[in-house]
């Protein structure tokens, strides 16, 4: 007896623990290794990219006029990233930040020294905005399919639109020519500030493994800065352009 009853106490322990493993909330019989246990909150983003800068105000037409500058020149790699936050299911709240600098080593077109030798300088723009934007899901992120259980979605299209500021720095360094007497000095002329801007924006957003996605975006911006008493007479600098990046997000 005293045998059977010791069996019978180690049963119901052994018992005890299945039974409540068992009772535990399990995901839909349609869900995969990729549910989530509730839809995501917000993501987190890393790009890099291309600036195709629209370079359209007095400044740089006068500097492709008189350099061997090109429209090209200014385009440049760009790096940023952005914070999202699920305002709805198909709605969020988007912060980020983004830098691009372009280099660009040049001489006077129709002058040369004195010494028979080109008039060299170099252009520097470095742009830096900050920005908020409200991203739409053109589809559904993702779906439920219990309490539970939550699926993204492989493939999920997006467009949005928003506004910031942009700090920019334009400078330029070198051997120049006085248009009065056509003498030649060296000196350093850079003009830098903020500017108000806005920008449109559409992408695509893809699954690579979990909690991991990949996008792929095209932007575009619109500012134009205050030049400083460098660059007297001249417009606002055009600091507008299109621009692709291509990142990882992750999801939380």
């Amino acid at each position: 007896m005293r045998r059977l009853s010791l069996l019978t106490v180690v049963a119901a322990l052994v018992a005890g623990p299945a039974s409540a493993q068992d009772d535990r909330p399990r995901p839909h019989p349609g869900a995969t290794a990729d549910f989530f246990f509730g839809e995501p909150r917000g993501s987190i983003a890393l790009r890099g990219g291309w600036v195709f800068a629209r370079a359209g105000s007095d400044l740089f037409d006068f500097v492709r006029d008189q350099l061997t500058v090109d429209g090209g020149d200014f385009n440049a790699p760009a790096m940023g990233g952005e914070v999202g936050v699920s305002i709805t299911p198909r709605l969020d709240a988007v912060a980020g930040v983004d830098t691009s600098r372009s280099q660009t080593s040049s001489e006077y077109r129709d002058f040369i020294g004195s010494d028979a030798l080109p008039i060299s300088q170099t252009t520097k723009l470095r742009t830096v905005g900050v920005s908020g934007s409200i991203r739409l899901w053109l589809t559904p992120r993702g779906r439920s399919v219990s309490r539970l259980a939550w699926i993204p979605r492989g493939v999920t299209p997006y467009i949005g639109a928003g506004g910031g500021a942009v700090h920019y720095d334009f400078v330029q360094t070198g051997d120049f020519v006085d248009f009065v007497d056509l003498s030649v000095f060296s000196d350093v002329f850079q003009s830098k500030g903020w500017a108000p801007s806005g920008h449109v924006f559409a992408g695509v957003d893809l699954q690579a493994y979990r909690r991991l996605r990949v996008q792929f975006e095209g932007r575009y911006l619109w500012a134009a800065g205050t030049l400083d008493n460098d660059f007297v007479g001249f417009d606002p600098i055009d600091l507008a352009g299109f621009r692709t990046t291509a990142g990882i997000s992750i999801l939380f």
